[in-house]
């Protein structure tokens, strides 16, 4: 088969609009037919006709209270002055609530608006018809409409519909949809891993969004990347479901089949929709169904599933697409994006006074993480060149807006103590959540400035003072009322491989030819500390291979000189334990959280503060991680 190397780029509105009408001229967009089911079971599922009740609620008159039936005309002419008596078992006849009213009897006396008096009770006041008794169809009357046609069925519709007289109902079949994994190089969840596996587990995030969106995922077996078995897949998919959706291999390389595949056995009616991330994706048809041909990065994958099944999902079923929350927030830094394509750039958001603030996460389509830590997605528009810091921007929500007011944004240096700390919160208190983006020191100082974050991490060696932080706040925030609460001491150092394979002894050995370095981004403490290694041995940052590469956190240095693409760089020794990377000294320094006064007494805040000052669990774990002294953790140390 010949390999698929053209790829459009279609604009994101004319190809759902190429794809829905597609659809609608095959007559592939209507409801799907009906099934019936239990009612017992229907809880989310969709009507296909309406509902009408078979009989009444209640089906015969009962009394609403525990006391006694009686006639209402036995009842006049009762009063304080006047009192009735009325015989039991002849004029008045004990009930509880729900029992049958007596056949001739219609009206009850409260139990506790009587007195027995032998075989009499005793009333003071008339009772008026129908008094206390709830009638036929006091809630429903048979024939009444209970559920119309296309209606999602809640936990109150499945006990109406008993009352009702239901036990069965009739409701949209699920949507089929039949996700076929594709790559030689991916492989099962607890396979024994080799180099070049890759664990498949995109089928089981597209799968759990189907059921979320009312349809039955159908995960196919992973099919290699082999023309013919691709083709042979998708004709046995087509019989399995509804919306057939093959992930991987739709782009340009030697062994994406996916759009020949499907050109093979129907039709490709566009391939390449100018969005950033998943810009191969591939809409065609084969035999009477729709084939959705979407990325193998996880994040092209979530969103062009989104763009292009989801629609389709909740037309079969008969009702409208659920659009995303809304909210408009302030970007918290310049974000440069490329002409011609329709960015969804995930941030998180939090409330930091009276602003909304959606601060960028990785960028990668490759990084499923970022979905993790997003709350939701700003698009920027096709001819846009990016959005500027400040700049007042849409977002897309992913998780519900009281999740947003809860959020403690934290932006500045990283530190994996963090990551402990926001574990630790969400654990003690459910509600709360810490986010924190990694910027550098100096960018978290500088968003503390912009009212962009309630702190900062921060760990600024003044060269002139020898002192940590402190003349930074002084000089960078002069009309800010800060206060540096101090989380941990760390060690610094150079992480190298395992029995450091280049005996690297430190910065002088970053000159050396064979040798490449991988930094931290400007701004960074971290990035400080190197340059200020640097220029006490007179090194130029040119003579040092890898210095213009950065990472953003010290996991990402750890990371690249446990992959290679590095064979050192600058990060704390917590880092090198977590990887098996062995680690040489630099330099002990201080990190401490800066905090605006303006939030210091929020609940939110106090709650934090509580956890690093008094949680004794916290400072087992950070103390575990190695490399780190907590010996004025919570302290204030400047304010």
């Amino acid at each position: 088969m010949r390999q698929e190397i053209y790829l459009e780029s279609t604009p994101l509105n004319e190809a759902l609009t190429k794809w829905l009408n597609k659809l609608s001229s095959e007559g592939a967009d209507k409801p799907l037919s009906g099934e019936t089911i239990k009612v017992i079971d229907s809880l989310g599922r969709v009507t296909a006709e309406a509902v009408i009740a078979k009989i009444s609620s209640p089906f015969y008159h009962s009394s609403a209270m525990d006391g006694y039936a009686v006639r209402f005309a036995d009842t006049f002419g009762a009063s304080e002055r006047t009192p009735k008596r009325l015989k039991i078992g002849e004029q008045a006849v004990y009930l509880d609530t729900g029992d049958p009213m007596p056949d001739g009897f219609n009206a009850v006396i409260m139990i506790e608006d009587v007195n027995i008096i032998g075989e009499y009770i005793e009333i003071i006041a008339p009772a008026t018809p129908w008094q206390n008794v709830r009638v036929i169809g006091e809630d429903i009357v048979a024939t009444e409409l209970i559920l119309p046609e296309n209606h999602q069925i809640r936990p109150v519709d499945i006990g109406a519909m008993l009352a009702g007289g239901h036990t069965d109902v009739k409701v949209r079949r699920r949507p089929r949809i039949v996700i076929i994994p594709t790559g030689t190089e991916i492989v099962e969840p607890g396979t024994d891993l080799h180099k070049g596996d890759i664990i498949e587990y995109n089928s089981r995030v597209l799968g759990g969004l189907v059921s979320e969106w009312g349809g039955e995922p159908v995960r196919f077996r992973i099919v290699p990347d082999r023309p013919d078995e691709l083709k042979e897949a998708i004709l046995d998919a087509i019989s399995m479901g509804d919306l057939i959706v093959v992930n991987a291999g739709v782009s340009a390389g030697s062994e994406d089949f996916t759009a020949g595949a499907i050109r093979e056995l129907g039709e490709v009616i566009l391939h390449g929709v100018s969005i950033k991330p998943g810009k191969p994706v591939i809409l065609g048809w084969v035999k009477g169904k729709p084939v959705l041909g979407i990325p193998g990065y996880p994040v092209s994958a979530y969103i062009t599933f989104q763009l292009f099944a989801k629609p389709l999902i909740y037309r079969w079923q008969g009702i409208e697409t659920e659009e995303p929350e809304m909210l408009k927030a302030k970007l918290s830094r310049q974000v440069a994006s490329p002409l011609g394509q329709e960015e969804f750039l995930r941030v998180k958001v939090g409330k930091v006074g009276d602003n909304l603030i959606a601060t960028p996460v990785s960028r990668g389509a490759g990084v499923l993480m970022s979905l993790v830590r997003a709350d939701g997605f700003v698009r920027i528009p096709v001819m846009s060149e990016g959005i500027g810091a400040g700049t007042e921007v849409v977002v897309e929500l992913m998780r519900p807006k009281k999740d947003i007011t809860n959020t403690i944004v934290c932006i500045g240096s990283h530190d994996n103590a963090l990551d402990l700390l926001a574990n630790i919160l969400k654990k003690r208190h459910p509600r709360l959540s810490l986010s924190s983006a990694h910027v550098g020191s100096m960018g978290g100082l500088m968003a503390l400035k912009r009212g962009e974050a309630h702190l900062s991490g921060t760990h600024l060696l003044d060269e002139e003072t020898g002192e940590y932080n402190v003349p930074f706040i002084r000089r960078l925030l002069p009309d800010k009322k800060i206060l540096l609460l101090n989380l941990v001491y760390r060690e610094q150092g150079l992480l190298v491989p395992k029995g450091n394979p280049k005996n690297i002894k430190g910065f002088e050995d970053l000159t050396r030819s064979d040798v490449v370095f991988v930094n931290r981004q400007s701004g960074a403490g971290t990035r400080l500390l190197t340059d200020r290694c640097l220029r006490e041995l007179g090194i130029n940052p040119k003579d040092v291979k890898g210095y213009e590469r950065e990472e953003y956190t010290h996991m990402g240095v750890a990371s690249a000189v446990l992959t290679g693409i590095a064979d050192t760089g600058l990060a704390i020794l917590a880092s090198a334990r977590a990887l098996s990377l062995d680690f040489i000294p630099v330099a002990k320094e201080r990190y401490d959280l800066a905090i605006p006064r303006e939030f210091l007494e929020t609940d939110m805040l106090q709650n934090l503060i509580k956890i690093i000052r008094e949680d004794t669990e916290f400072r087992e774990i950070v103390i575990g991680l190695g490399g780190y002294d907590i010996c004025d953790m919570g302290k204030v140390m400047y304010e």
